[in-house]
């Protein structure tokens, strides 16, 4: 059982492209994110936008000047390779994931030594001077517990460079006021969520399909993200 408790680190909206992620997001909170950059090892790249209290909010898509074929290549994470993925995707980006941060002292290396089935296979990742590692599947799928997550469970990371993303990016008026999980198995769900320490970061409750909304403040009002 793991006594510390995690912080959210940042929201994922996946798309086809960058332009269409940016344009949902500005469309529905009113800010475009900006900034970002490529995820060699993924051959992803992304955009991203500033949240108050040292979160982001992340679109990322594949990155079409990756080079492809390679049979070697890992898949990309968050599910970006999946053919379920690609038809959500078809009709138009959505909030699809979250990522929770483990904050020093406790090491995510060791925890996932400790625990191998609670946590998934962590992977060194780079973006220009920003360097982490992250959990990810070696099938690239949403982390999972006895078969349950889409992208519903958080993914789990540890920055291993001194300044958070966030603190680069300008100021957006931004607030994330609850975040909000659907889940046919939530029990399941919320039993992990309590086990990583990250209960107090989202609200879960049973559905017919599993789904994230976001809510915020914005200097337009009360925005949200998601079903």
């Amino acid at each position: 059982m793991n006594a510390s408790r995690l912080a959210l680190d940042h929201l994922v909206v996946s798309a086809r492209t960058l332009e269409e992620g940016v344009q949902y997001v500005a469309d529905a909170l009113g800010i475009a994110p900006a900034g970002g950059g490529v995820h060699p090892l993924m051959r992803t790249h992304n955009r991203l936008l500033n949240l108050w209290g040292g979160a982001y909010l992340e679109v990322i898509a594949v990155d079409p000047l990756a080079p492809s074929g390679d049979a070697a290549a890992r898949a990309r994470l968050f599910a970006l390779d999946a053919a379920a993925t690609h038809a959500r995707l078809e009709r138009g980006p959505y909030l699809s994931h979250w990522v929770a941060r483990v904050e020093p002292p406790k090491q995510l290396a060791r925890w996932r030594a400790q625990y191998p089935q609670r946590i998934a296979e962590l992977v060194p990742m780079t973006r220009g001077e920003f360097s982490w590692s992250l959990t990810v599947p070696q099938d690239g799928a949403f982390p999972a517990w006895q078969g349950v997550g889409d992208g519903v469970l958080p993914s789990l990371i540890q920055w291993e460079t001194p300044r958070h993303p966030s603190r680069e990016l300008p100021e957006s008026g931004l607030a994330l006021t609850a975040l909000r999980g659907r889940h046919p198995q939530a029990d399941t769900v919320r039993a992990q969520l309590a086990w990583l320490g990250a209960a107090h970061l989202i609200d879960v409750e049973p559905a017919d399909q599993p789904a994230l909304v976001a809510q915020f403040d914005t200097p337009a009002g009360p925005r949200s993200l998601g079903a």
